[in-house]
């Protein structure tokens, strides 16, 4: 299925601003389409006339009228003519008769859709929303009923006029975001409960706001609440107030309620607010135990990165205490092994995802490198094409070992006294990684490549742990390549 954006590429005049504004609209219109028990399709205008389906929204709160989407397919022929008229107006339109989808009696109404509201007055509407009311279920409207079909008539009225969704709205985390079914209440410009569903009154009920609602300031009724709390958000007054389109916590001791407010505007002037809201108790434990785990895991982290240092440490002193040569080899090949993995449990501490940023691990880990040649005297030039991105730990920790281990070999036995340049390539794709490491040294001498420990080493970790492949070979023009292939 299309995106927005390809739709209204493919059909309509290419918008940026628009294109922003109905994407904005379809993140929120659910609610609407809730409220108002009906299925709503945003229609975009196209050539000749005829318009266009990019959205579509069935109701949680009944049956929908569409069992297939419709996003993508041109407007029915018996609803252009209601469509063009609601469109070039800019105003709701209504059809007089009820209309037929698959067998199904519906009420069919469109609303134009404007931009944002500014106060040179109305703009021209850029889309159109039509509304399908399932009539085969119809019965007598219970209170309930009422209030939320006059809430969601409210936000079309606030569609048609540009002023809803709000630009202003933080994007808070979708997770636990409160819907209609979970709870309501409408309140009036003063922040006066005028009407709450039997959802919405409980939770405010098991929070410890006892009684009714209606008729009381909520935010009022909800001073005791606050008071017993050791912090408070400092935007839930206005939440409470219905003054802003903010989204925000209220705890008591045993429960925590989310809280939205959507204010309700007539002509630029606000007429009272609806106000979502949803127990979240558990969801917030939850998240509180991620953190906690997230934190113990970059503990571990860090503690083996010193724990590394220590061993790394360990063995320099007792370098510097041997006298013969092999050993010393020995024990500064296995320093630096060491502190590549200290090097990617660094970056895995400092962070709060699986992956790290290799290119950073890779920078800290020829510094090593560069330090051996400056010990040794050579003239060493590290050259450096392509970025390694984010990778898994699982991936990082072995890589950077190996990578540690060419160019060190790349830097002693290739380029020898004489020094030279490395070259380190990578391209990478969603489904591999490529690495070549190449250098303008000796070259490889007959049936060399295998003899080493630290070839040994690599095509462990290269071929065993990452189930890559990894190949030694001297180009023509002289030196020594190796060409790494990693499965992502």
């Amino acid at each position: 299925m299309s995106t927005l954006s390809e739709l209204i590429a493919k059909h309509g005049e290419s918008n940026k601003a628009n294109t922003e504004w109905l994407t904005l609209l379809l993140s929120e219109w659910q609610l609407a389409a809730d409220l108002l028990f009906a299925d709503l399709v945003l229609w975009i205008p196209a050539k000749e006339g005829e318009f266009v389906a990019v959205g579509h929204a069935r109701p949680s709160s009944a049956a929908t009228v569409f069992f297939r989407d419709i996003t993508g397919e041109a407007i029915r022929k018996e609803w252009l003519q209601l469509a063009r008229q609601s469109f070039q107006d800019g105003e709701i339109a209504a059809l007089k008769s009820s209309d037929n989808v698959s067998g199904l009696p519906t009420r069919l109404s469109a609303i134009p859709v404007r931009g944002p509201a500014n106060p040179e007055g109305k703009k021209p509407p850029i889309a159109l929303i039509t509304r399908h009311q399932n009539l085969s279920d119809n019965r007598t409207p219970n209170k309930l009923q009422i209030n939320y079909v006059n809430c969601g008539n409210e936000l079309l009225e606030m569609i048609s006029e540009g002023s809803f969704p709000d630009f202003s709205t933080p994007t808070g985390p979708r997770r636990g975001a409160p819907r209609a079914n979970d709870g309501l209440l409408r309140l009036d410009v003063d922040g006066v409960v005028t009407f709450a569903s039997p959802n919405g009154l409980s939770a405010f009920n098991r929070l410890g706001i006892s009684g009714e609602l209606e008729g009381k300031s909520l935010a009022e009724a909800a001073t005791k609440i606050v008071k017993k709390q050791s912090t408070v958000d400092e935007s839930l007054p206005l939440v409470l107030t219905g003054k802003a389109p903010w989204r925000a916590d209220l705890e008591s001791t045993n429960l925590t309620l989310s809280i939205r407010a959507i204010p309700l505007l007539k002509a630029g002037a606000r007429t009272g607010a609806i106000v979502l809201c949803r127990e979240i108790t558990e969801l917030r434990r939850q998240e509180q135990e991620l953190l906690t785990k997230d934190a113990t895991i970059r503990e571990i982290h860090h503690r083996v990165k010193n724990n590394l240092q220590t061993v790394a440490s360990l063995m320099r002193i007792q370098t510097r205490r041997t006298k013969s040569p092999e050993a010393k080899d020995a024990l500064e090949q296995a320093i630096r092994r060491v502190s590549s993995i200290a090097l990617v449990h660094n970056t895995l501490a400092e962070g709060f995802s699986d992956e790290v940023n290799f290119d950073d691990v890779f920078a800290s880990s020829m510094k090593l490198v560069k330090e051996l040649a400056s010990g040794d005297s050579k003239n060493v030039k590290l050259v450096i094409e392509g970025k390694f991105g984010k990778l898994d730990s699982q991936i990082a920790t072995p890589l950077a070992v190996t990578l540690t281990e060419l160019v060190t070999n790349a830097a002693t036995h290739g380029l020898g006294a004489h020094g030279g340049v490395i070259a380190i390539s990578t391209k990478k794709t969603a489904k591999q990684l490529s690495i070549e490491v190449e250098d303008n040294g000796v070259g490889l001498a007959k049936d060399s490549v295998g003899t080493g420990l630290g070839t040994q080493i690599i095509k462990t970790l290269i071929e065993g742990e990452l189930r890559g492949k990894i190949t030694w070979f001297s180009p023509k023009e002289g030196g020594t390549k190796v060409a790494i292939s990693i499965p992502l």
